[in-house]
């Protein structure tokens, strides 16, 4: 059945066809709002038009709003890993630069960032989303910002491709230093759930908030909860932080390196943040990764 929101919109999604868009989407849409998922391909998704909206391209987006009308825009465009043209500081900082400029004054506007967004990180993801950040802040548009950890859910990258890598490759898992950085891993639901509500309450408006969940892991932690989940039984060996140093660029080299250098770097700074504010505002869930992840990795 479908859950007809307090006031139908007209929203535009960018990125709507990646992990997080599909579930923002497939919530929108079962909250009675008229939706067009905005994607480089212009596909279609259920309860959603499909239309081509490239970000790094100004003109793609003034067709595409032209076309949608929105009353509200929902940018969630971002790359985990550079590649070609697609750079962070591209697809981040310019893109979002772009979608604030065609979004229609007086439009709500939501705008995915990260936790640890910080335009003096090492990493260059958390310095371009902290630089997208600024952009958002200075614009005059009615903004929320959503600053989300390590989102699991089906289809997700970490949990379903890097860190199930790192556990299934070797018959010891190697661990980064001691393991101890800290994360709070949170559901694409709940996500998804924070911003169609946001929608609907007008005192979001203005307001950052970070998206995480109910339980803080280290890395360690995480990686005991991965074999786990995978029914695996191995050893956890910690690599020395300056063995990790000189091995992550030589892994760099490989066609599809098991971690990047950006990723190496946000797994140091950690990724945790307190749930409470974002639960209050929009009665989240806060869906548990030990329930979830057997489910999410089949088994």
């Amino acid at each position: 059945m479908t859950q007809t929101s307090l006031s139908s919109l007209r929203v535009l999604v960018t990125g709507a066809t990646g992990f997080v868009g599909r579930a923002v989407v497939a919530e929108l849409s079962r909250r009675g709002h008229t939706v067009f998922a905005g994607s480089r391909s212009g596909s279609e998704l259920p309860g959603a038009g499909g239309l081509k909206a490239d970000v790094t391209s100004l003109e793609s987006l003034q067709a595409a709003v032209a076309e949608a009308q929105p009353q509200a825009v929902i940018h969630l465009v971002g790359i985990i890993a550079e590649k070609g043209s697609q750079t962070f500081g591209a697809v981040h900082v310019e893109g979002t630069r772009h979608v604030l400029a065609v979004t229609p004054p007086g439009a709500r506007y939501l705008h995915m960032s990260a936790l640890g967004a910080n335009p003096g990180s090492r990493s260059g993801y958390s310095a371009t989303k902290g630089q997208a950040e600024q952009l958002v802040r200075s614009s005059t548009l009615n903004y929320t910002i959503f600053q989300p950890s390590l989102i699991f859910g089906p289809g997700d990258d970490f949990f379903g491709r890097v860190l199930k890598n790192l556990v299934s490759q070797a018959p010891v898992v190697p661990q980064i230093g001691d393991g101890h950085f800290p994360f709070r891993p949170v559901s694409v639901q709940d996500v998804a759930q924070a911003f169609a509500l946001a929608l609907e309450r007008p005192e979001t408006a203005g307001q950052t908030y970070e998206l995480t969940g109910p339980v803080e892991y280290t890395f360690r932690q995480l990686l005991k909860l991965e074999l786990a989940a995978l029914g695996k039984r191995k050893p956890i060996a910690a690599v020395p932080l300056p063995l990790m140093n000189l091995m992550v660029p030589l892994m760099g080299l490989l066609p599809t390196p098991p971690i990047t250098r950006d990723q190496y770097a946000m797994l140091l700074e950690g990724n945790t943040g307190d749930p409470e504010p974002a639960r209050r505002a929009f009665d989240l869930p806060m869906l548990n990764l030990e329930t979830e992840l057997p489910k999410l990795l089949g088994r």
